[in-house]
């Protein structure tokens, strides 16, 4: 692969790992990020702490 080509991928990769880290929920109870994510009844989508048990959507 040419060094251009190298250099994009490096590029895109990097990205990608900045937007993950940015996009990590954590509780806003405790601070945790030990997050999980749920349906709800109503087929919205919720969020609850498997630290402390805080839910919110």
């Amino acid at each position: 692969m040419p060094a251009s080509g190298l250099g994009e991928v490096e590029h895109l990769l990097e990205a990608a790992v900045t937007r993950d880290t940015v996009t990590r929920l954590s509780c806003p109870s405790c601070g945790s990020a030990h997050v999980a994510q749920v349906l709800g009844d109503n087929g919205g989508v919720s969020y609850v702490c498997t630290a402390c048990g805080h839910s919110w959507s």
